[in-house]
């Protein structure tokens, strides 16, 4: 490399390596390792106890947010909203892993498409073609995303800061 394009860094003697061309890899002079990952936790009684309970409480929320975002809209699609966030973090927060809220995001989103699905002769159904309820769809899938994306982030220590900087 040439001293023009060295810039300080040749100034000081020191010469840059050109990306696989035999530079280390490895953290940078100054910079933090990340963290290990914690172990995975040991299944016991009382914590399947609790993914089956998350997995009932996954139901009933799909259930009662599918009736209560049609009956009350806007309010009561905000408040099924906020429901599955509470449900989702929730999960995440009480058994301290990922499962906690993929385990309920698993049950509701099951739950919520067979409800979809399930039509009767007569024609009947319980989601309508409107705006509220296709919000409701797309809205709880992200819920479910974000709330397993942050429980992911919290168990392996990643910081939420700028990827590469």
């Amino acid at each position: 490399m040439s001293e023009a394009k060295g810039g300080a860094a040749a100034g000081n003697g020191a010469r840059r390596a050109r990306a696989g061309a035999g530079g280390t890899s490895g953290p940078r002079p100054g910079a933090s390792a990340a963290p290990a990952p914690a172990p995975a936790p040991r299944s016991t009684p009382a914590r399947v106890g609790t993914y089956a309970l998350l997995l009932v409480a996954g139901v009933l929320v799909a259930i009662a947010g599918a009736l209560v975002q049609a009956a009350w809209f806007p309010g009561g699609l905000v408040l099924a909203l906020l429901a599955l966030g509470g449900l989702f973090h929730g999960g995440a927060l009480a058994t301290g892993t990922t499962a906690g809220a993929l385990v309920p995001g698993a049950a509701w989103l099951v739950t919520v498409f067979l409800l979809i699905s399930d039509t009767r002769p007569e024609g009947d159904f319980l989601f309508g073609a409107g705006t509220g309820s296709y919000v409701f769809l797309v809205g709880g899938i992200v819920v479910a995303v974000i709330c397993t994306t942050a429980a992911q982030m919290r168990a392996t220590g990643a910081s939420p800061g700028r990827v590469g900087g």
